[in-house]
This record gives C-alpha cells, structure tokens and sequence, in this order.
C-alpha cells in the first residue's frame, strides 16, 4: 500500500504551508531522507525529506496551493519492510535542483477530495459558506488558480475577470513567500490600528566612533562595522524600560513579554526575511553585529532554520540602508511595534548655543499598534532610543 506523506507540525504557531517547488515528480525515485518538496510557512522556507525510500506514484497538492499542517501531499510506493522516519524539515540546500517541466508534478483531479484543486483551504470555505460551486468558477490567479474575489465576483451573478497581459505586460507568477508576506502585511495592516511617530538624532559622534573602529574591528571580528547594530544596541537595551512596546494584542488581555527577541528585516532575492537575534539586550554591540552578519548570511544563502525565525518580540527595520529618510513600516503580527533606522545625511543645524553647524542627522520612525499603546509610550520610546544612539562617541566600548 503506497506511503501518504502528509504537512508535518514545523513550528508551534505554524497552522499551514504553501507548497513552493516539488522537487520530485510522479515516476522519480526518492531515498529516505532526501527532500521531496519545499514548503512555504509564515516563518520561513523548509524542504521535508521522504521518509521513506521509493517512487513517487501521486502528487496530491499543486506547487502555490496553501494547506493545512496535516493535508496529505503525495503518495510514495516505497520500498517493502521499510520503516517510516519521523523526520523533522530541514532548511533548503542551496544546491540547485534541476528543472522540472511545469506539468510534471501537477496534481490530478481526485473524485474523492469533492472538487478541483486549484483552490486554497480558504477558498474553499469561502465557496462553502456563499453556495458556490467550484466546478463552474474561473481563476484568475496563477496556474488558473481559484482566488477568494473569483468566488465572491461569481457568488454575485458575475463572471470573474481573468487579467490578460498584453504586449506592453509581463505576468510575473507570485512566489509562496510572496504571498505569505501580502497575507501577513494585508492582515496587519486592517487588523492593527496603525500609528506612526519619527524623531531625528543627532549621531555625529557616533559617525566619528564607526569611522576610529571599522578596519580594526573587521581585522578582529571579520565583520564589517555598520550602524545597524548601534541601533539595534539602542532599541533592545531600550526595550525593558518600555515594556508595553515588547508585547502582543490577545484580545482581552495584552502579553508582556519577557525576553527581547530582536527580529531583523533582511531583503533576500526570494523576498523580505525576519531572522531574530534571541536576548538581544544580553548582547554587545560587537555581538549584535555578528550575530546579523550570520543571520544575515543564512537568510541569502537559504539556510535559516525554524528556530531562527521563531519568537521575535519587535523588529528593526534599516531601510536607510536603500537611501530612504523616512518610512512607515507595517508592524509584524504578533508584535506591538516596528522601527526603522532611516539613511544618515548631513544637515545645517542649529545649535543649543545658536551656532550653526554640519551634523550628521538620522530619521527614527516607529509604527505601532494602537491597540497595545499610546502616543505617550511610544514618543518616550523613541526619545529613549534617541538618547542611546546620541551618547555613543569615540572611545565607546563596543565588546
């Protein structure tokens, strides 16, 4: 009797996953523990080794579709006598793999799952619970892919439009993480009431302190200097004082939490990651900044695990980074608040004594959620923060 490998449990707070790429097709032979398909979660990208040795007989969840922890996602004719390991995810290699042809592993209509399978969980109960019937919706999503507006636009009498590309268009097929970052934006953005506050702060001395440090700490730690870890130094430091800014909405209860988990925005090519630096108050400047080239590394490379995605309590942005002076970042679910380090110019200012004088300036924008606090909380915050970043200056002790 064929094997059914089925979306094992890869994180406590993770209740789906969006089938990226399959790496095996129906016919090819799979060996235990050689990954077979890499699946998207909210945290992060992971491939799930076969647990068993074989031939791939179905594939049962088409490439883009969300399913619940649990679903079945193929059947494997493996090898008799074998047992099953119980196998965790590993993160993806970056090995390439080599190219399938886009209908190899489509899935095959199943009489017994009640309709097509070019359409999500969600969508599914959306169909459900307005009376439509799958069979007669046309998606207009990638693959023909059925989209929750499809089954509403159908629901109202009205065929649903399928965007066509002309020649002056390009269709650019959305990635699993993709849409998991529009997901988890969209529902941010209209579950949490956003408010938004920025200060200026004046880092002169701290330029002077990076320009004294950065070629001997690179020849000591083989790390570049840069001024992410000062700021991340700041906000986590800064956190304990302003607890309400490193919490979570439950609803009828608000969540202090305890420990700060630094999560931090990296771009990779395959989208925008959050890597958290655990007990990030606990860390030096010199730690901070290696504990991000590192994470940083694993998030371009492919090679962050679970554990490094998991249990962020608020996040920094460097958005300055991309020439930016001033953003409104979307706060991360789960979270109270985000800030973002904006890029540091040079600026007449005007002095305590009226002098005029070239400082170097720095833009500190801080979106939170309402719900959780208040204007008061968050200015003081960010003064807070403010005041760290000022105070440091050449002779500062970064180890």
């Amino acid at each position: 009797m064929p094997y059914t490998l089925t979306l094992p449990e890869v994180g406590e707070t993770v209740t789906e996953g969006t089938i990226e790429k399959w790496l095996k097709a129906p016919g090819d032979k799979v060996a235990k523990y050689e990954p077979i398909v890499e699946v998207n979660t909210d945290k992060v990208n992971v491939e799930l080794p076969s647990p068993v040795s074989g031939t791939v007989v179905e594939i049962l969840v088409a490439e883009g579709e969300t399913v619940p922890i649990g679903a079945e996602l193929c059947t494997i004719d493996q090898v008799p006598g074998e047992t099953p390991a119980e196998i965790a995810p590993a993160a993806p290699s970056e090995e390439p793999k080599p190219p399938k042809e886009p209908s190899a592993a489509a899935p095959r209509e199943r009489a017994d799952r009640g309709g097509p399978r070019r359409a999500t969980p969600r969508v599914r109960r959306v169909a459900e619970e307005l009376g439509v019937d799958l069979v007669g919706v046309e998606g207009s999503g990638p693959g023909g892919r059925i989209l929750e507006e499809d089954v509403r636009t159908f629901a109202q009498g009205a065929p649903a439009a399928v965007p066509k590309a002309s020649a002056d268009e390009e269709t650019v097929p959305v990635s699993g993480i993709r849409r998991t970052i529009a997901r988890r934006m969209s529902e941010s953005a209209f579950t949490a009431p956003h408010a938004w506050l920025v200060v200026e702060a004046d880092v002169t001395e701290l330029v002077k302190l990076r320009a004294d440090e950065r070629e001997a700490f690179r020849e000591r730690t083989g790390v570049d200097l840069t001024y992410l870890p000062f700021a991340a130094h700041a906000v986590s430091r800064a956190l304990p004082d302003h607890p309400y800014l490193n919490a979570s909405w439950a609803e009828d209860q608000i969540l202090l939490k305890k420990r700060v988990n630094l999560g931090m925005a990296v771009a990779t090519e395959r989208g925008l990651l959050v890597p958290v630096i655990k007990d990030a108050d606990r860390l030096s400047v010199a730690g901070l900044a290696r504990a991000m080239s590192e994470l940083g590394e694993k998030a371009r490379n492919k090679k962050l695990q679970l554990d490094d995605v998991q249990g962020g309590t608020f996040t920094l942005d460097n958005t300055g980074a991309f020439g930016s002076i001033v953003s409104m970042p979307i706060v991360n679910l789960g979270q109270a608040a985000i800030i973002s380090l904006e890029a540091i110019t040079r600026r007449a200012t005007v002095m305590e004594d009226g002098a005029i004088a070239v400082r170097n300036i720095v833009n500190l924008c801080l979106s939170f959620d309402h719900r959780i606090l208040d204007g008061h909380q968050a200015g003081a915050f960010l003064g807070d923060v403010k005041s760290r970043l000022e105070a440091f200056g050449p002779g500062s002790d970064l180890d």
